[in-house]
């Protein structure tokens, strides 16, 4: 073998040991012995997919980190694994379309989100039926419509994608 290959191979064993180690699993428990937790780390901080559990063990909430911020699309859920919200991060916030859950499961209502805070559209439900919209700005409600006529005279549908 060369020196030059001897270094290349080298530096690629350097470069591939040092990023193994700096990306890890974690796992943290509940004080009665059950899943918390778990999901990557990198140097410390939440990276990629983590799950956290509730004490008995369920699920309660699952979705992606990305620089030790929540990031893209998460799911909730109580303690009997009925769903209670899903929806979009960004940069450790709350964005775009947000869905709530009833406690039987059924969605309640679906909301436009910016940082945090409903900014655009909500829409209610009833019984999996639609019944009122309202329209928010910067978490200030507006306007509500009750009737699907009366809100597509002032809406336009594109608004809701």
């Amino acid at each position: 073998m060369s020196p030059k290959s001897f270094i290349v191979v080298v530096f690629l064993l350097v470069v591939c040991s040092s990023y193994a180690q700096e990306k890890t699993y974690s796992k943290t428990y509940h004080p009665n012995g059950k899943l918390a937790s778990e999901g990557w780390l990198r140097y410390n901080v939440p990276t990629d997919y983590w799950k956290f559990y509730h004490e008995n063990g369920r699920i309660a909430e699952q979705g992606s980190y990305k620089y030790g911020k929540r990031d893209s699309y998460w799911y909730f859920f109580d303690e009997y694994r009925v769903r209670t919200q899903e929806g979009h991060y960004q940069n450790g916030e709350k964005v775009n379309w947000w869905l709530f859950y009833d406690s039987k499961g059924r969605i309640n209502h679906k909301c436009q989100l910016s940082k945090g805070v409903k900014n655009g559209y909500c829409l209610k439900y009833s019984d999996e039926k639609l019944t009122s919209a309202e329209k928010y700005s910067n978490g200030k409600k507006i306007k509500e419509w009750t009737s699907f006529g009366a809100f597509t005279k002032e809406n336009s549908l594109s608004d809701l994608k």
